[in-house]
């Protein structure tokens, strides 16, 4: 009897065909199910399917629904069913908890993987601080909130994705603002944090026990980013830190996370915060169930000089890899995405003519990801820290 796997939305991101890729190679029959017409996919993606249900669209359960019957009517029953990506994630729960495929989240599972505020409690299991918190309820309670732990404030919506709708907060105005005008859902409020955020990236296998580990540093925050439309700039670890594995480690054990490709966030205090610990301690930021987005799965391996796409297909069909582990030569693999209309001191063909050797991926970024990504990537490995700072300063640097 076949094996076989659902993948929701296989054309985007666009990376995402590699997944399929590595399934179908491995043995499984790949069923896509997608809202982009058959004729506009990507032929390599084409080629990795066996099937593809076209949707109207996939916000529509309904038809999803009845895509997922249609083919398990054709092909039998399910092994999996995944999208690696954050805004299907509960889509993808709800239809396993319907169709009985236990490999992956059920919808009982999603609170606590997906609501920023119940996070907290499994972090604390793991032994991990995180910053103090309040759901956002009236101006009263939010101004009690904010007289103990200070100006500014960090809110955002606790079931939310990336950065929509996150905002800090400097003053009562600022705060009347936001509650006159915040959508109608559920908003978490956090004390601000003066760190930088580190990741713990891993493929999980199906005995808890990571497959694969790696990490990524922000230079600026997403938030800011987003809502300033500035420059996208983040590196991959070439030498995972002690600390941060740990702490990936233990919030894995805490979540009880098997079966998984997943992005952890933490802060690293770039100063003491006398409420939260000294410079350097971490702090638990979210849990997320899914790859790092955009490219970082491309640059997981350039960092490391392997293969996430058929580590975690390899854990999908047989719940191990042979791809060695310590990986091939490490490296820094930096992400440096410049926005449109800024006056740059460097441009693309002095990019081209200094770095053309180290780079690996250079492209416009689709509009859909853009707002966090900025407009046009750069992508390269350097082997040290100095290199690393020397690139971002000559892509960054904007004539005054």
């Amino acid at each position: 009897m076949s094996r076989n796997v659902i993948f929701i939305s296989p054309n985007f991101p666009t990376n995402y065909w590699k997944f399929c890729r590595e399934l179908k190679q491995n043995g499984m029959t790949v069923l896509g199910i997608g809202d982009c017409p058959y004729d506009e996919l990507m032929p390599e993606l084409k080629g990795s399917l066996d099937e593809y249900f076209k949707v109207s669209s996939l916000e529509n359960y309904d038809e999803v629904y009845r895509a997922t019957a249609f083919l398990i009517y054709k092909h039998g029953p399910i092994e999996w069913l995944e999208s690696n990506n954050e805004y299907w994630l509960e889509r993808d729960a709800a239809l396993r908890t319907a169709f009985h495929i236990t490999t992956g989240f059920q919808t009982s599972d999603m609170d606590a993987v997906k609501l920023k505020s119940a996070m907290k409690s499994r972090y604390a299991a793991a032994g991990i601080k995180t910053c103090r918190w309040h759901l956002v309820d009236d101006y009263d309670h939010c101004m009690e909130f904010i007289r103990e732990v200070g100006w500014p404030v960090i809110v955002k919506p606790d079931n939310g994705v990336g950065a929509s709708h996150t905002y800090k907060l400097t003053s009562e105005a600022e705060l009347s603002a936001f509650l006159g005008g915040k959508p109608d859902v559920s908003f978490i409020m956090e004390e601000y944090v003066r760190g930088t955020v580190h990741s713990y990236d891993a493929v999980i296998g199906p005995d808890g026990e990571p497959m694969f580990e790696t990490g990524n540093v922000t230079i600026d925050s997403i938030m800011d980013i987003v809502n300033t439309l500035g420059n996208s700039c983040y590196y991959i670890e070439k030498d995972l830190p002690d600390a941060i594995r740990d702490a990936g480690r233990r919030t894995c054990k805490a979540f009880g996370v098997r079966n998984r490709f997943i992005h952890f966030e933490f802060f690293v205090l770039d100063v003491d915060q006398p409420a939260l610990g000294n410079r350097g301690d971490i702090l638990g930021l979210e849990v997320n169930m899914r790859p790092s987005g955009g490219f970082s799965a491309d640059m997981f391996n350039f960092a490391n000089s392997t293969d996430v796409y058929k580590i975690w297909a390899d854990m999908v069909a047989f719940g191990r890899s042979d791809l060695p582990s310590p990986y091939g030569e490490h490296f820094f693999c930096c992400y440096c995405g410049r926005r449109d209309g800024k006056d740059f001191v460097m441009g693309h063909d002095d990019i081209m003519q200094k770095y053309g050797n180290k780079i690996k991926m250079v492209q416009r970024i689709p509009k859909a990801l853009s707002g966090a990504m900025a407009d046009m990537m750069y992508l390269l490995n350097v082997s040290s820290d100095e290199e690393r700072k020397e690139f971002y300063h000559d892509l960054l640097q904007v004539r005054s």
